[in-house]
């Protein structure tokens, strides 16, 4: 069976999309449920879920199929990490697969990650489209695909091309590889799937777009708090920190654990340019005290001008 765990706050314009884009899954024979943990929300995003699950109830046709189970939580305001736990810890899917509240999924996600899942493979990638808020789409995150690997074979593929790497809902993953995420951090999906990948036994890249991404105007980095702004900064530097000490532990050969410093360094330096003023200040001195430069091993020309730009720059 699948778990899909859908985090929710405040998401009463967006939900039932979510909510009716898994449940109206085609062409496919697998179970699943929907695990929905509501994080305290104080608009309509409750009403709108129970009027679906009530509905679900009364209809004759998904009761005879018993294929799309609703579990519905509610918390107090927590934040996304832990109403993911919480929907972990709940939910009893062989497989799990998140979606935000303010995405959706491709109604054909299933049927094309069937076949996989009945080989019993870990951990099974797709990529993003990406939508303005106004649900126009803006472009579409490009996939590399690939038969089954291990885990490794899989991130030693991916590490230099494929930005989302650490982005959960990009994958279905085997239960027994998904750890809690860090609660009241930003980042956490950085702070995990990384090394799920690294762990796997097996993995497979689809060539298919399957989630669609709302791209907010409220996201952290545009937003005006600063506070808010340092404590992402602040917290992508303890998970960087934290995952390096999570990989030597894995014993990775040296060609992997080469890359997968670079892939740190790279996540580090794609956040530069969302950020300004005192907190670049401190982000930039962070760097600069754990020597990112060194990071960067030497195995060809643009590798090279990117250590010496690096070591220019005091990193």
């Amino acid at each position: 069976m699948i778990s899909f765990i859908v985090p929710a706050y405040n998401a009463e314009k967006t939900i039932k999309r979510t909510i009716m884009s898994i449940l109206n899954q085609k062409d496919t024979t697998l179970k699943y449920e929907i695990v929905i943990v509501n994080d305290g929300s104080n608009d309509g995003t409750d009403n709108i879920i129970n009027q679906i699950i009530d509905e679900q109830i009364t209809n004759e046709k998904n009761i005879v199929n018993n294929q799309a189970k609703i579990i519905y939580y509610t918390q107090e305001n927590s934040g996304p990490s832990k109403a993911r736990n919480v929907g972990l810890q709940k939910s009893k899917g062989d497989y799990i697969i998140f979606v935000d509240s303010d995405d959706f999924i491709s109604e054909y996600l299933l049927r094309d990650i069937e076949t996989y899942v009945n080989q019993n493979i870990d951990l099974i990638k797709w990529n993003p489209v990406y939508l303005n808020e106004e649900g126009k789409t803006v472009g579409k995150e490009e996939c590399y695909p690939f038969d089954v690997k291990t885990g490794k074979d899989g991130f030693n593929y991916l590490y230099g091309k494929d930005k989302l790497i650490s982005s959960a809902w990009n994958y279905a993953i085997k239960r027994y590889l998904v750890s809690e995420f860090p609660e009241g951090k930003y980042h956490e999906d950085f702070a995990i799937m990384p090394i799920i990948m690294l762990k796997a036994k097996t993995m497979v890249s689809l060539d298919k777009n399957e989630y669609y991404y709302v791209l907010s105007k409220d996201s952290i980095m545009r937003s005006k708090d600063e506070q808010k702004k340092r404590k992402k900064v602040e917290d992508i530097l303890v998970n960087y920190d934290e995952l390096i000490k999570k990989a030597k532990k894995l014993n990775l050969d040296k060609l992997t654990m080469e890359n997968f410093m670079i892939f740190l360094t790279n996540s580090l330096l794609a956040i530069l340019p969302e950020i300004d003023g005192a907190n670049r200040q401190y982000f930039t001195n962070e760097l600069k005290k754990r020597k990112i430069a060194k990071n960067i091993k030497i195995k060809n020309i643009k590798q090279l001008i990117k250590r010496t730009i690096l070591e220019m720059k005091g990193f």
